[in-house]
């Protein structure tokens, strides 16, 4: 087998791609599909982990004008990728696949506390590590934490699961003439105000020369044909 570029990866996942075609939740199958993707990335030697938002069960905007803060929002949001990340855990151990679901927010009875130096130790175990809890702060999206975690877990690259394959020159779903771009740089990113991440997020993974894979989530087996260089897919680097 030819060997991968990539040793370790950190995968994103929003919410939503947890519901199917469920307007709200977790749907099994679905789940049950990306925990064999997430597995077949592993088989090909690759060291993953994994970070979940959580939009399937809950989002700010939902209860917007009952007068809750903006933390105490993003700490609801918090609770629900752990929600998440359980789930994920369950269908993997129960696929045969050794996992940790652990959390920026401590809540130690529930899933690990994250730690760089214990996440790293479950990644040299071959164990798919599922981290939730964003950043564990207020103020900073998924994608943010996600790219703090693969900065600080020294992934070799970030692979953003959204529901086109790649990043277009404008919304493909509105645009007909959208053309998707095979290579592009953060700084064109965030020039080009390209919505597939938040600038914070392209801005720490520019400043730690991480690249971004952007890559559509929705068919078996995209994980590893994106890792195999198989599926259409737009990378982000300096």
């Amino acid at each position: 087998m030819t060997a991968l570029p990539y040793k370790r990866v950190l995968v994103k996942l929003s919410g939503e791609a947890l519901m199917g075609k469920e307007s709200f939740g977790i749907d099994r199958g679905t789940v049950r599909r990306i925990a064999e993707d997430v597995i077949e990335a592993v088989k090909l030697g690759v060291e993953v982990a994994v970070v979940v938002g959580g939009g399937n069960i809950f989002r700010g905007s939902q209860i917007a004008g009952m007068g809750l803060s903006r933390p105490a929002a993003d700490s609801m949001g918090m609770l629900a990728t752990v929600m998440n990340v359980i789930a994920l855990e369950a269908q993997l151990a129960s696929l045969g696949q050794s996992a940790r679901a652990m959390s920026g927010v401590a809540m130690p009875s529930v899933v690990e506390t994250y730690t760089r130096q214990q996440a790293m130790e479950h990644l040299a175990k071959d164990r798919v590590v599922l981290l939730a809890g964003g950043t564990g702060n207020p103020f900073f999206t998924t994608d943010t934490g996600a790219a703090l975690r693969a900065a600080e877990l020294e992934c070799n690259v970030l692979m953003k699961g959204t529901q086109v394959d790649g990043i277009y020159s404008a919304d493909p779903k509105k645009d007909p003439t959208a053309t998707r771009y095979d290579r592009v740089t953060h700084d064109e990113v965030i020039r080009k105000d390209l919505k597939i991440m938040d600038t914070a997020a392209f801005a720490l993974a520019r400043e730690a020369r991480l690249p971004i894979i952007v890559f559509s989530i929705h068919e078996a087996g995209s994980i590893a044909a994106v890792l195999r260089g198989q599926a259409p897919c737009t990378l982000v680097t300096a």
